[in-house]
C-alpha cells in the first residue's frame, strides 16, 4: 500500500509512476478523499470541544441555580454530541474509501526496471546452457512414452475437471524427488529457513501480500471465510505481519514446499494441454524479509538461488528483468526465470522472484527497530519461486527425453531415487 503523507507531498510522483505501468493518474481523488476525511476529523474534534467545555458549564449553571442557561447548556451538549457522532462516521466512512482505493493501487516501478507495455518489451539479462541438440522430433512431456503411462488427464477430470493431474508411477515419484532436491538445496547450499505452513489463510494474510481485494477472482475461497493459498508467499510473508522485530533478526529468509490452487481467471484456453497451468500445483516458494538498504542485494541472491536449482539439474535457462506493464501488482521490480522446453521449442517461466519494497509491509504494517535506536521503520519483502514443481518436472522430462521414447534423469537426482537414472519408454524407473 502507498504512503498517504508521501502522495500529499508529492502527488505527481504517483502518477507518474502508474503512467510507467499503463494506469490512469488517481492522485486527485486520492487527495480529495483525504482532505475531506482531514476536515472532518478536524471539525469532529473542535465540536468535541464545544462539547466538553459545555458539559463543564452545565454543573456551574445548575449550581448557581440558572435553570434557563442549564437547559441551554444541555441541549447544546446533546446538539454537540450528536454532530461529533455523525462528522466521527462520516470520516470513518471516508477512511475506508480511502483505504479501499489505496489497496487497489499496484506498486511504484523502481526506477531501473524497464518500461514496457507487455511481455515483449522484457529485457534479457543473461543465458545459461545450450539447448540439446536432438535428432528426433522432440515431445511435449505429456506425449513422451515413458511419462504415458504415469500421467492421468481422464481420471483427474473424472474426479475434479480440467486442470487437475494424477501423477503415478516413475512419474509421481520423480515429482516428489524434485521437491525434495530443492528444499534441500535450498537449506543446505543457501541457508534458507525451511518451514511449513498452513494452505487455508484469513483473508488479512491475502489483504497483506496483495492477493486481495483486487485479485480474488483469481484464488479459491471456503465457505467459512478461509482463502486457499495461489502460493506460499502469503504465509511466509505474513509471519511478520503486525510484529516489529529487532534489526539484528534480519535479513529471514524462508523457503517453504506447499500445495497452492489458482482459480486460473482470465486464462480460458491459454496452456491447456499437459500440466503447465493447473488448477492445484506445488511449489518450492522463497521469502526474504529484510532491511530496506539490503533489498536490492538480497532480489538479486534469491535469483541465485533459483537460477541453482536449474544449474544443478542441468536445465538450459534464461533470466529476464519484466517491464513495468508485464510486472505484478505488488513487485517494484521482477525477474522470471525461463526453462527451454525442448517439446514447445520455447522458454517457458519456471520462476519470478520479486522485491516488493515496503509496499507489502505497509499493508501488513510489518517493522523493524533500528539497531540504533529510533522510530521503527517497514521491513522490505521479497519472494520468489524456487521452483514450480510441475514446470520442473515439465522441464527435466523433456530435456531428458530420447529417441527411444525413454527419459534420462538429472544426476541431482539420482540419491533421491534410489540409485535410479532413467524412465524406460515403459513408465518404469531403472
Amino acid at each position: 500500500m502507498h504512503d498517504i503523507r508521501a502522495i500529499r507531498e508529492n502527488p505527481g510522483a504517483l502518477d507518474a509512476a502508474l503512467a510507467r505501468r499503463g494506469a490512469q493518474p488517481v492522485s486527485a481523488q486520492v487527495l480529495e478523499l483525504d482532505e475531506k476525511r482531514r476536515a472532518l476529523i478536524h471539525a469532529a474534534e473542535t465540536a468535541q470541544a464545544e462539547q466538553n467545555k459545555a458539559s463543564k458549564e452545565v454543573g456551574a449553571a445548575k449550581a448557581r441555580g440558572d435553570n434557563d442557561a442549564f437547559e441551554a447548556l444541555r441541549a447544546l451538549v446533546a446538539d454537540k454530541k450528536a454532530e461529533v457522532a455523525r462528522m466521527s462516521a462520516q470520516a470513518k466512512d471516508l477512511d475506508v474509501q480511502l483505504t479501499d482505493l489505496l489497496m487497489t493501487l499496484p506498486n511504484t516501478p523502481a526506477a531501473d526496471t524497464p518500461d514496457g507495455a507487455d511481455e515483449d518489451d522484457n529485457v534479457e539479462l543473461r543465458r545459461f546452457g545450450t539447448p540439446r541438440a536432438m535428432d528426433f522430433q522432440p515431445k511435449e512431456h505429456f506425449e513422451i512414452p515413458a511419462v504415458a503411462a504415469g500421467m492421468d488427464f481422464e481420471t483427474a477430470a473424472k474426479l475434479s475437471g480440467a486442470r487437475f493431474m494424477v501423477l503415478q508411477g516413475a512419474v509421481a515419484r520423480v515429482h516428489r524427488a524434485l521437491a525434495q532436491f530443492m528444499l534441500d538445496h535450498h537449506v543446505e547450499q543457501n541457508q534458507l529457513t525451511e518451514t511449513w505452513t498452513p494452505v487455508l489463510v484469513r483473508p488479512e494474510m491475502m489483504l497483506g501480500t496483495g492477493q486481495l481485494p483486487k485479485f480474488g477472482e483469481d484464488s479459491y475461497q471456503t465457505t467459512n471465510g478461509w482463502w486457499l493459498v495461489p502460493t506460499a508467499e502469503v504465509t511466509l510473508t505474513n509471519i511478520v505481519s503486525g510484529e516489529t522485530v529487532d534489526a539484528d533478526t534480519l535479513p529471514r529468509r524462508y523457503v517453504a514446499h506447499t500445495q497452492c490452487f489458482r482459480s486460473e481467471a482470465g486464462s480460458a484456453g491459454k496452456d491447456t494441454s499437459g500440466m503447465l497451468r493447473q488448477h492445484q500445483f506445488e511449489k518450492v516458494e522463497m521469502v526474504s524479509i529484510t532491511l530496506p538498504e539490503h533489498s536490492n542485494e538480497e532480489h538479486a541472491r534469491m535469483t541465485r538461488c533459483a537460477e541453482g536449482i536449474l544449474e544443478a539439474l542441468e536445465l538450459p535457462y534464461r533470466t529476464i528483468v519484466l517491464c513495468t506493464g508485464d510486472m505484478g501488482f505488488g513487485a517494484i521490480k521482477t525477474h522470471d526465470i525461463e526453462v527451454w522446453l525442448p517439446g514447445q521449442g520455447k522458454y517457458r517461466e519456471i520462476s519470478s522472484v520479486s522485491t516488493c519494497g515496503d509496499f507489502q509491509a505497509r499493508r501488513m504494517n510489518a517493522r523493524f527497530r533500528p539497531a540504533g535506536g529510533g522510530k521503527p521503520e517497514f521491513v522490505h519483502t521479497l519472494n520468489g519461486s524456487g521452483l514450480a514443481v510441475g514446470r520442473a518436472l515439465i522441464a527435466v522430462l523433456e530435456n531428458g527425453q530420447e529417441a527411444d521414447g525413454s527419459v534420462t534423469l538429472p544426476a541431482a537426482l539420482h540419491p533421491y531415487l534410489r540409485g535410479k537414472t532413467r524412465i524406460d519408454a515403459n513408465g518404469q524407473l531403472i
